[in-house]
């Protein structure tokens, strides 16, 4: 299949090529890339959200302390949101095979060279740039391939494809751990990278460009779209603030079952997470075509927020923990599947991975910031107000959107 700008090829039994290369959106011609975009987010996710099994064999070899090592994640979140903006412009323009074909490579280098570092300060580099590249070359440019790819059908198929983040976290983190116990985090590592060559390989057979007429307008400038759109800063300071916390639980919750004493596994509250946010993508894509689509993606971040009080309440109880992790899961995953969707709505299709690219740096820049703030808050206070804090900064990133514009808090999927 050709990797054009310009429309893709029918896939094969489709007959020849129609006339009108908008008659495809919303056809069948568009799941390949949905199929692709799952595989994609599976993998990336997948290993980066397994962090958490190496936080504590990586702390207690290189003698570092939580804030320092949550580094690890932190940069690598903010380098793969930052990347996206570049990501997502490129393949905006050639199309998203080739961009991912370059994150399938640095992926695989960047886990290599971690196996092999030997302190925490290389590993910010090895791990980060790799792991970050991966990231922002498989879930930009392939989420704004599948809303290019779709219409009426749109939320459906965002939440089919970013579903694949779910099931990853679900798979690789026990994975992780299991392989850790037996093989070591670097030889673990190793594996990892051998994993995602393979499976982002596979991913590149259905990454297909969108199509769009012969004679279409190149992308808007993404800085005059910023520039004249107020909603644009008010989504853009909501995913700020609630990536601030959301990631606390990948890499600290590990450090907190042993700190509390508590009988389970990190991976399996990490995996359920995964799943119920599979139920999440999917279950808000399908109700967003009922309810109001910035309703129910204001009410998810509410949720994710004061799911932390939750965290809380559970204490030593693992059930209550698996419980936090079912409530955090599913309204995580319906943000994650509405936002493509919030975006293509206030910004339109063409152009998306571009505007999706820079409006995810607010997510990146709360990523960098998060982490290792919580870790130096619950080295400084401990877990309980640490928690308090998380929760209070999630609620706000929910209210925050309060202040989107009538018309764009009132519209449907």
């Amino acid at each position: 299949m050709a990797d054009q700008s310009t429309g893709p090829v029918p896939p094969a039994g489709a007959g020849t090529a129609t006339a009108d290369p908008m008659a495809l959106i919303d056809s069948r011609a568009g799941w390949p890339t949905v199929a692709a975009t799952f595989v994609s987010t599976f993998t990336v996710f997948g290993v980066n959200y397994s962090f958490g099994a190496f936080f504590k064999p990586m702390a207690d070899e290189f003698g570092s302390s939580r804030s320092s090592t949550a580094l690890v994640f932190s940069i690598t979140t903010f380098l793969y949101f930052l990347f996206g903006v570049a990501t997502g412009r490129i393949a905006d323009k050639i199309g998203p095979r080739k961009v991912l074909a370059v994150g399938a490579v640095a992926m695989v280098l960047g886990l290599l060279a971690t196996s092999r570092v030997q302190s925490i300060e290389v590993g910010y580099v090895t791990y980060a740039i790799g792991v970050g590249i991966g990231v922002a070359c498989a879930y930009v440019p392939m989420v704004a391939a599948v809303g290019g790819w779709f219409n009426t059908k749109r939320t459906n198929a965002l939440g089919l494809a970013v579903a694949g983040i779910g099931v990853g976290t679900l798979i690789m983190a026990p994975l992780a751990e299991r392989l850790i116990d037996a093989y070591g985090w670097r030889t673990t590592y190793v594996i990892l990278a051998v994993g995602a060559g393979v499976l982002m390989t596979l991913a590149l057979l259905g990454a297909n460009p969108p199509p769009r007429p012969a004679n279409a307008a190149p992308p808007p400038s993404i800085l005059g779209v910023v520039r004249a759109s107020r909603d644009f800063w008010v989504l853009y300071a909501s995913m700020f603030l609630m990536t601030l916390v959301l990631f606390v639980p990948f890499v600290f919750m590990g450090d907190y079952l042993k700190q509390r004493d508590v009988a389970g596994t990190a991976g399996w509250l990490i995996g359920t997470i995964g799943i119920c946010s599979v139920i999440g993508r999917l279950g808000f894509g399908v109700i967003a075509r009922r309810w109001s689509l910035m309703g129910l993606y204001r009410g998810c971040y509410l949720v994710v927020g004061a799911s932390f009080g939750l965290w809380i309440a559970a204490g030593s109880s693992y059930g209550l923990l698996l419980v936090y992790a079912v409530v955090l899961g599913v309204s995580y995953g319906g943000f994650i599947a509405l936002s493509p969707a919030v975006a293509a709505i206030i910004f339109g299709p063409v152009g998306l991975g571009g505007i999706l690219g820079l409006l995810y740096t607010g997510a990146g820049i709360g990523g960098l910031v998060g982490p290792p703030l919580m870790g130096a808050l619950i080295d400084g206070l401990g877990y309980t107000p640490t928690l308090l804090i998380a929760a209070a900064l999630g609620i706000g990133s929910g209210l925050v959107l309060l202040l989107l514009s009538p018309d764009t808090r009132a519209h449907r999927a």
